[in-house]
């Protein structure tokens, strides 16, 4: 909140611009500002690439592989940042704030609860919204309609869910609360889905936390690694209930005709609007390694540009295992011993400590494929940190999705 004055020049960095029709120069590419928020330590508040590489590390990838105007790779344990660039730029965040929306709401209720769709809740939602196929007057448990969040990335199913929080402008009111919780402060919410709107706008660092706190939350983890599942649809003439296939967007989990599936690769959430280009969170896992990367708005406009940057991130932070020294940290929440606001990168054991004492990632990773009705459960584990115990392997999902204004 106390950010929400210096948000102006950076939404505005942040917005994706055309050539002139005339076929004039185009105009300059953004910047960053030269001076951007220490949360996690001094160097993540400075512009361009941080890096610090020890003897036998591998090359970071160049500018010409990593075009993305900002990203963030860190070991989703400890919260040690291996390397970043620009983490706390000020962007258009894209459906990845739905993480927030998630962490926000999801606790508060049961999977099993029903709840009748009314007009009203679908109202309000911007043009070309990313949907699931959510009808009025129909009735979809909780369940259901998390699905429809996490797999198709539908506004609807947000709307639908912030209906029953009490409406969009207390649930926003909520999210904002909750991100200060989590010490995002350069984060402001506008809309709860992600849609584009002025003055809503995350970083690569925030939606990191966003990422790290949701995957605390065993339903969370089940529901970003979902890859399909069958929603309700209408009711036919004979009182029966039609159902419809739902696929997951999140390609680095399914891979498309121009990528493949990143193994050990588990979730978390993926985005597409005007302002923000494209935007992906995601963790993996190779042995008992889990990194957590994000990725905001590549400039290269190649087809699944934020995957392949992603991936080109996570093989280099798992070749750079134990031959890098941190840049920062990925701070806990208010409260907890690692709720620093600034300073250096801390040590593994405080980061660990820290993230512990603020709840830990107890409870069952399960990641399930879902699909004829069909639950496949490629594990039930129980993921500690300080333990750390492998997670299981993730399942492969499907296509990218949108939080508002498709770029096509």
């Amino acid at each position: 909140m106390a950010s929400s004055a210096l948000l102006v020049s950076p939404l505005l960095a942040g917005t994706a611009q055309a050539a002139p029709a005339d076929g004039g120069q185009a105009p300059k590419a953004p910047v960053p500002p030269a001076k951007m928020s220490q949360v996690g330590g001094d160097r993540l508040g400075q512009p361009g690439v941080q890096v610090q590489t020890r003897p036998g590390a591998p090359a970071l990838p160049d500018a010409k592989e990593l075009t993305a105007r900002s990203w963030i790779i860190s070991d989703a344990e400890s919260g040690e940042v291996l390397a970043a660039k620009n983490p706390h730029w000020q962007l258009a965040p894209a459906s990845t704030l739905k993480m927030l929306f998630a962490d926000t709401v999801m606790p508060k209720f049961p999977k099993t609860r029903t709840y009748k769709v009314k007009p009203a809740d679908l109202a309000g939602m911007g043009a070309g919204s990313s949907l699931v196929g959510i009808k009025e007057n129909l009735t979809y448990t909780v369940h259901d309609l998390w699905l429809g969040v996490f797999l198709r990335s539908g506004n609807d199913a947000v709307h639908t869910l912030s209906a029953m929080n009490g409406g969009t402008e207390a649930t926003v009111k909520e999210m904002q609360k909750r991100a200060v919780e989590l010490n995002a402060t350069d984060t402001h919410v506008i809309t709860p889905d992600g849609y584009d709107a002025p003055g809503q706008v995350s970083s690569a660092y925030d939606l990191s936390l966003f990422a790290r706190a949701g995957l605390q939350n065993a339903d969370f983890r089940e529901y970003c690694s979902t890859a399909s599942a069958q929603f309700p649809g209408d009711t036919g003439k004979d009182g029966k209930r039609a159902t419809f296939g739902i696929q997951n967007t999140n390609r680095l989990l399914s891979g498309d005709y121009d990528i493949k599936p990143y193994p050990g690769i588990a979730g978390v959430k993926n985005g597409s609007t005007t302002n923000a280009g494209s935007t992906f969170t995601g963790v993996a896992q190779h042995g008992d390694r889990k990194l957590l990367v994000t990725v905001m708005n590549p400039e290269k406009r190649q087809h699944n540009e934020a995957y392949r940057e992603a991936a080109k991130l996570l093989d280099w932070g798992f070749a750079a295992d134990g031959k890098v020294t941190p840049v920062g940290h990925l701070v806990g929440p208010k409260g907890s011993d690692d709720a620093s606001g600034a300073g250096g990168a801390k040590s593994g054991d405080q980061a660990e400590a820290g993230l512990d004492s603020g709840g830990g990632w107890g409870g069952p990773w399960t990641a399930a494929g879902i699909g004829g009705g069909a639950v496949v459960l490629l594990g039930a584990l129980v993921w500690f940190i300080r333990k750390r115990r492998p997670l299981p392997e993730a399942v492969q999902e499907r296509r990218d999705g949108a939080g508002g204004r498709r770029k096509k």
